[in-house]
């Protein structure tokens, strides 16, 4: 007597696999077949522990293959109880109303991470959502300068018979920063627990409302901050900026090193690449690459982490920062277009990474009323 193990598969494909409305082939509860003459070893995986569940799938297994194999096979069945993946998990303690957190950060400085941070924000309130960007650059705010509102200070507000700080807001983003409470030209002088003291009232002493996203923008490098905000804060995700430099894309490495190593876990949701190269306006079909290029293209596929795209050398985009009208407001405009794909290749991520979540955050995600970046 010599078996087919195709006719062995076709057989189990007439089984449906406990808790799935799958075949034991398609839903890969069968782990491996092999067949020798007239004996049948079967490997099968089973996420329900329970020893009824084991034998009551054991015997249908050598009913279907004795009744259309042959009754005289020889069958073996390996079964392994297997663990059943487990969510992704949140840190920190939440904050009411606020859908999704997520930090930009940079291993270095001077690579446009804080022009990043609000030319996403912006581009995420024109289509729709909810955002805010919480400015945790302690050292050097910069946030208040780029969405023009240089002089502003945040009001009190009684939430539940508590007072909070109502967040600041211009071009449809919530904003709080340490640059609303110091002069343009004070230096914030503080060690690590007073810097940190100060992000923990801007967190948790404000008035957020309701929220699709929150921004955090982070300062340069790894440090006290990073460490704060990982420790207080349930961040969904991580973005890393560099530009396509060497000496930046060696920092990018480190910034990606802190947040997936074991003790903080975060999930990098992509890296994005400014200053990629520089197109003269008068000669629009030429690129011209500064500072090297594909650089933060290539870490992202050597680190296995998403490139969210890049972003070009504008001079539109300083001009825009230094006047407090961000460059994402420019319609119909190359730069326009750049930030709207990042944007939307960022969510996309975003979405992709809560889909391990448990059903109710991952509902609360996909359906933000009115956010066009989640259709």
């Amino acid at each position: 007597m010599k078996l087919n193990k195709q006719e062995v598969v076709q057989a189990l494909k007439t089984i449906t696999a406990p808790g799935s409305g799958e075949n034991l082939i398609d839903s890969k509860v069968v782990k491996n077949i092999m067949v020798f003459g007239d004996e049948i070893d079967i490997d099968v995986g089973l996420t329900n522990p329970t020893l009824q569940a084991r034998k009551k799938l054991e015997v249908t297994i050598l009913e279907v293959l004795h009744e259309k194999i042959h009754p005289k096979a020889k069958i073996k069945i390996n079964t392994k109880v297997e663990s059943q993946p487990t969510a992704l998990p949140i840190k920190g303690k939440p904050i009411a109303g606020i859908d999704s957190i997520i930090a930009i950060s940079s291993g270095k400085g001077g690579v446009g991470k804080s022009t990043v941070t609000t030319n996403l924000a912006v581009t995420l309130a024109q289509m729709g959502c909810k955002v805010g960007i919480l400015d945790a650059d302690i050292y050097g705010p910069s946030i208040p300068t780029m969405l023009d509102l240089e002089g502003k200070r945040p009001l009190s507000v009684n939430v539940d018979g508590k007072s909070k700080m109502a967040p600041v807001k211009n071009y449809g983003v919530k904003v709080l920063s340490i640059g609303f409470f110091t002069q343009p030209n004070q230096a914030v002088v503080w060690r690590g627990p007073m810097a940190a003291k100060a992000l923990n009232q801007m967190i948790f002493d404000a008035d957020w409302g309701n929220l699709d996203f929150l921004l955090i923008d982070l300062p340069p490098g790894t440090g006290d901050i990073h460490l704060s905000i990982v420790q207080s804060l349930p961040l969904n995700g991580a973005v890393v900026v560099s530009t396509p430099q060497n000496v930046a894309l060696a920092d990018a490495k480190k910034g990606i090193a802190m947040f997936t190593q074991e003790s903080i876990d975060v999930p990098v949701l992509g890296i994005i690449e400014n200053m990629a190269y520089f197109t003269p306006e008068e000669l629009p079909d030429n690129k011209y690459y500064i500072f090297g290029k594909q650089g933060a293209e290539n870490l992202a596929a050597d680190k296995n982490v998403p490139f969210l795209g890049a972003l070009p050398l504008v001079q539109s985009v300083r001009e825009a920062a230094d006047v407090g009208r961000p460059a994402a407001l420019q319609d119909a405009t190359p730069i326009q277009k750049s930030f709207t794909e990042v944007t939307q290749n960022l969510v996309t991520q975003l979405l992709k990474r809560n889909s391990t979540l448990p059903p109710t955050k991952a509902v609360a995600i996909t359906n933000m009323v009115g956010c066009a970046a989640v259709k």
